[in-house]
C-alpha cells in the first residue's frame, strides 16, 4: 500500500513528491527472535523530486495506537498511488478507536512552536517557513472544533478555522507567491499573519485539553496484523 502526500498540503510550482507507503515483508523477517532489533524503516534517498519513505506494518499499527498524526495523515491523504484495499480499509476502520486529540494536539502545538522560534522570530524571516507553523496551528483549531481527523490539505484547514477575511486573503496572497514559484527565502516579516500566530501560541500554550483517552486495545491491532500479513504472503 503506498500513499502519496502533497508537502504539508500546500504544494507549489518547484514542490517535489513526498511518497510515503506501508509495507509487509516476507514471513521469516517477523518470524525472528531479534525482530524488534531490525529496520521497520524504508528511506529512499531523494532523488529527481521523489522524497520517498516508507513503515514496516508492524510499526505503522504500533503508532497508530499512540494516535500518531503524520501516520493519520498518510491514511487521510487524498491522492493515493496504489493500495491493498483490504489492508487499507482494516487500517481506517481502527480510526475512531485509537483518534486521540489530546495527543495530536500536542503533537501539533510542539511542531509550531519549534518551528516559530526556527524561522520565524525577528523582523526579518525564512518567510516559506510561515507554512510550516501555520498548518499545525490551524490543526490544532480544527481538533478543538471537530470531531473528525485532521485532514491534509491546508485550504480546508482555512476554511473550517479561519473567520477572519483579512487574515485569509493574507494566507490566500502567501499561498498565491509560493504556487507561482516565487522566491520565498528570507525577508520581512508579514505582520498581520506574525500577529496570528504569535496569539495563537500564547493562546495554545496556556490551554488545557481534558485528556479523554482513546479506546483502542492492542487485540483489534493484532488481528489486523495478522490477516495483513495473510493478505501479503497468500493463505498458504
Amino acid at each position: 500500500m503506498s500513499l502519496e502526500v502533497a508537502p504539508g498540503g500546500f504544494p507549489s510550482a518547484d514542490s517535489d513528491y513526498d511518497v510515503r507507503f506501508l509495507y509487509v515483508r516476507p514471513r521469516d523477517w517477523y518470524l525472528s527472535v531479534d525482530v524488534e532489533k531490525k529496520p521497520d524503516v524504508i528511506e529512499v534517498p531523494i532523488t529527481d523530486e521523489l522524497d520517498v519513505s516508507g513503515w514496516d506494518i508492524r510499526k505503522a499499527l504500533t503508532l497508530l495506537k499512540k494516535s500518531n498524526p503524520p501516520l493519520l495523515e498518510w491514511l487521510n491523504s487524498p491522492i493515493i498511488y496504489r493500495q491493498s484495499v483490504n489492508i487499507t480499509d482494516r487500517l481506517r476502520k481502527l480510526l475512531p478507536d485509537y483518534y486521540s486529540p489530546v495527543a495530536c494536539f500536542h503533537h501539533y502545538l510542539n511542531m509550531a512552536q519549534g518551528n516559530f522560534k526556527e524561522y520565524l522570530k525577528g523582523d526579518i524571516v525564512w518567510v516559506k517557513k510561515y507554512f510550516y507553523v501555520l498548518r499545525p496551528v490551524l490543526a490544532i483549531r480544527w481538533i478543538e472544533a471537530c470531531e473528525e481527523i485532521v485532514p491534509m490539505t491546508l485550504g480546508e484547514l482555512i476554511e473550517k478555522t479561519i473567520l477572519d477575511g483579512e487574515l485569509k486573503a493574507t494566507i490566500a496572497d502567501l499561498i498565491q507567491r509560493k504556487q507561482s514559484g516565487a522566491e520565498l527565502d528570507r525577508g520581512p516579516a508579514i505582520p498581520r499573519l506574525s500577529e496570528f500566530i504569535k496569539d495563537e501560541l500564547r493562546r495554545l500554550g496556556n490551554k488545557k485539553l481534558k485528556d479523554h483517552r482513546h479506546k483502542g486495545t492492542s487485540d483489534k491491532l493484532n488481528e489486523v496484523f495478522r490477516s495483513s500479513l495473510l493478505d501479503a504472503w497468500g493463505a498458504g
